[in-house]
């Protein structure tokens, strides 16, 4: 999950940093309720990319790959910003 919000960002000139962990503590915190398309949302052991309208995209696991759902599926630990 973590390599895939590092390869979306670096496609467009933004570096974060690798793994689930440090990218928790990327950029400044948001509230869920002030979250934009762009931003990480961050689950324990999880992350993905915030798409807007209460939407997510993230790499699930090998074999669902890449998948669309909603934020709130789990437990939102934070919400970074980093753009």
């Amino acid at each position: 999950c973590s390599g895939f919000v590092q390869s979306v960002y670096k496609h467009f000139g933004i570096s974060v940093p690798r793994t689930s962990g440090e990218q928790r503590s990327a950029g400044v915190g948001v509230s869920y309720s002030e979250a934009q398309p762009g931003d990480i949302i961050c689950y324990p052991g999880h992350v993905a990319i915030y798409i807007g309208g209460g939407r997510i995209i993230h790499a699930s696991n090998p074999r669902t790959g890449i998948c669309y759902g909603n934020a709130t599926y789990r437990t939102i630990t934070t919400v970074r910003r980093v753009l």
